[in-house]
């Protein structure tokens, strides 16, 4: 008999469709927040009004900003936005902006709660080897998330840092770093680079893919997983057709929201995930543009153990009875994404390292088709330069 559990976090609410400003003002009242710092996008506050209307909501309550988060998140950039939201005593940060910063200011609350004021003190906030917490304190200044990418790391209690030292992005774990809530506003998102939010969305994609194909997929992350992966492919098509579809960006939006079901609920991602934090990492490739390339070689490499599963995913995407690596080859490359490692400036002599270091991830070990070592992730990357 299958079993499992669902952890659905800790998060209060997701609101949907609503003005950005109208949606935070009421969060923030229904918190009882006095003291927000703002993690923002720097793009989105030197080039549109977007950050002015976040800070007209808000008003007197913001006592600080940070605006200059490097894309991997690095250590670096977590503790210089600590710094500051510890100085301006802070009592909730409210980001708004891409993957990098949401998983920083998850970062930031665990240094503000455990005192870490250096890069090298958030050595104790990793992650046990077997997955498990460290013994660290909980976050008390929670977040509250406004997403303008498809990354979907809003909705998880994981963190991903980059570690300077290694070039090694490693995870941050606590129940309570979930962001307490997320607002889902398609408009602001117009502003995202197109291959930003596309690749994205593909990066979604491969949350759905990956999680159907586990070998511990359940019934409750398939049906958030197929409808997320439904929503996905006509929203992306719609939106790569006609870039002011807010509507089709709203069902991009709550497709990524679908998409986290199955880490939710304890299905593990797969070669895709594990080989692109390596990716990201070491050579600095986005990690939308990580899923865009290694999603359809894994789904290739994997069909000979979940056939099956990969049928519903074809399915979901509108092309039943096709190879489902195929379906999602001819998709990313139909919005204009990166479709080799050779396009993201990653070449062969570059493949030792990778599938070395890609066998430390959370995700390469628990593969459907089972990794037993670095020879099985080069034959991927064979297959993907």
């Amino acid at each position: 008999m299958q079993s499992g559990r669902v952890a659905f976090g800790r998060m209060d609410a997701v609101s949907f469709g609503k003005p950005m400003d109208q949606a935070i003002a009421e969060e923030v009242q229904r918190i009882g927040a006095e003291r927000v710092f703002l993690m923002v996008s720097g793009t989105l506050n030197r080039e549109t009004d977007e950050i002015e209307k976040l800070r007209r909501a808000l008003g007197n309550k913001v006592v600080g900003e940070f605006d200059k988060m490097r894309p991997h998140t690095p250590r670096g950039d977590v503790i210089a936005a600590a710094a500051m939201a510890r100085e301006a005593k802070a009592d909730l940060i409210v980001t708004f902006g891409g993957g990098s910063l949401t998983d920083g200011a998850k970062a930031v609350s665990l240094c503000l709660a455990n005192d870490i004021t250096t890069p090298e003190g958030m050595d104790i906030l990793r992650s046990n080897a077997d997955g498990s917490l460290p013994d660290v304190k909980p976050p008390t200044v929670r977040q509250i998330s406004i997403p303008t990418t498809l990354s979907g790391g809003e909705f998880s209690h994981v963190s991903g840092v980059t570690d300077e030292r290694t070039r090694v992005k490693e995870l941050f774990r606590h129940p309570d770093i979930m962001p307490m809530a997320v607002i889902l506003d398609p408009a602001p998102t117009v502003h995202t680079p197109e291959w930003l939010f596309l690749s994205t969305g593909i990066r979604a994609v491969d949350h759905c893919a990956e999680g159907v194909c586990a070998n511990e997929a359940n019934p409750f992350s398939d049906a958030q997983a197929l409808k997320g992966l439904s929503l996905l492919t006509s929203g992306l098509t719609r939106v790569k057709a006609n870039p002011d579809d807010i509507e089709a960006r709203l069902d991009c939006l709550m497709g990524t929201w679908m998409s986290m079901a199955p880490l939710a609920s304890g299905v593990p991602m797969g070669a895709s995930h594990g080989i692109g934090y390596v990716l990201g990492a070491v050579h600095d490739v986005p990690h939308g543009h990580t899923s865009c390339i290694m999603l359809p070689y894994v789904m290739r490499w994997n069909k000979s153990v979940n056939g099956a599963r990969q049928e519903l995913v074809a399915a979901a995407m509108g092309c039943a009875g096709e190879d489902a690596g195929d379906a999602l080859d001819r998709f990313i490359g139909g919005l204009g994404m990166p479709r080799t490692l050779s396009a993201v400036d990653v070449k062969p002599e570059h493949f030792d390292r990778i599938s070395k270091q890609a066998m430390g991830t959370p995700w390469v070990p628990r593969n459907p088709r089972k990794i037993d070592g670095p020879a099985e992730v080069l034959e991927i990357l064979e297959l993907a330069k």
